[in-house]
């Protein structure tokens, strides 16, 4: 009974030791099959991903368009469908410049035409032109090869100023005279008052002077030049206290006065400033007025204006200047 006992505990040992030997080797296997397929996968590819779904797709475009602007790239592959360039080019741009540029100066050179063309019409008129004619004289202008420029004469470029024009008074035998009285003669035109006491008789004086010295050196020329005196205080210059006064001077000279409105007018034409002085007791008083003898050519206009410090010998180098003056163009 106990060797059956004990056989049966061998017999049972045993069976327990196979047992576990083939559950070792059923490990074994199991793992070395999983060894083998992780050894297979560093040859063979791996199985590609399922699709993504519409939603994944959407979002992964979102994604890359976000990170990728501008690059003309906006799913991120790395290739361009399109051109990077943009539709403005340097060259575009460079035509651009070209076609403005050329309608601005276009649009310059028209109207300068058109402009010199209008002042040509104006400027060579018979009337002439001034920039300001309240202060400078109407003047013709000529084209030379440098343009408009104004018609040659003593004033020079800066232009003569707008002084002297239309009036009318009385000589001493009360006839009528105007500024068309001396047409195609040259005058020395003063504008004083009889009882002046030192500067009005020495002015005049003076003027006989200088027609004594053309009568001498240029008897032509003295033939062309009429000296006018008028007065610039007709309530007590007379008529008769003209012609007393008339037989100091030169015998040449034309003594005018008028009106005192027409003195005054005629005054205000040639910018003669004439101030009446304080009366005294007796009713006597003095004129406060400018000193200046006005020369004029032989159509009329203002040639030169003579002040009271020239000489007499200046006046008749200025008087042969511009006598004899023949423009260059």
């Amino acid at each position: 009974m106990m060797l059956r006992t004990a056989a049966s505990s061998g017999l049972i040992r045993k069976l327990g030791n196979a047992a576990t030997i083939c559950q070792l080797s059923r490990v074994s296997i199991v793992a070395s099959g999983a060894r083998s397929n992780s050894g297979g996968s560093s040859s063979a590819p791996p199985p590609p991903p399922p699709p993504p779904s519409n939603a994944g797709a959407a979002a992964s475009s979102v994604k890359y368009a976000k990170t990728t602007a501008g690059t003309g790239d906006p799913e991120g592959s790395g290739a361009t469908g399109f051109s990077t360039r943009g539709p403005v080019t340097w060259p575009a741009l460079g035509l651009v410049a070209i076609a403005a540029a050329s309608a601005v100066s276009y649009y310059k050179i028209e109207r300068e035409r058109r402009l010199e063309n209008a002042m040509g019409k104006i400027v060579s008129s018979e009337s002439g032109w001034s920039p300001n004619p309240e202060l400078l004289a109407r003047r013709q202008y000529v084209r030379t090869k440098w343009g408009w420029f104004p018609k040659e004469d003593t004033w020079g470029g800066a232009g003569k100023p707008a002084i002297g024009g239309p009036w009318s008074l009385v000589d001493l035998d009360g006839n009528l005279v105007t500024n068309e009285s001396f047409k195609g003669k040259w005058t020395l035109l003063y504008f004083g008052f009889a009882r002046c006491p030192d500067i009005c008789p020495s002015e005049m004086v003076k003027i006989g002077k200088v027609m004594d010295t053309l009568e001498k050196e240029h008897p032509k020329l003295r033939g062309q030049i009429q000296p006018i005196f008028v007065s610039i205080d007709p309530a007590r210059d007379s008529l008769k206290a003209l012609r007393d006064y008339a037989k100091d001077f030169h015998p040449s000279y034309v003594f005018l006065t008028g009106a005192p409105q027409q003195v005054q007018a005629m005054a205000k034409k040639y910018r003669v400033y004439m101030s009446k002085a304080d009366e005294t007791e007796d009713g006597d008083y003095l004129v406060d007025h400018s000193i200046v003898v006005y020369f004029h050519d032989e159509t009329g206009d203002i040639a030169d204006c003579f002040t009271q410090s020239m000489r007499p010998s200046d006046i008749v180098e200025k008087v042969v200047e511009r006598m004899t003056f023949v423009p260059s163009y």
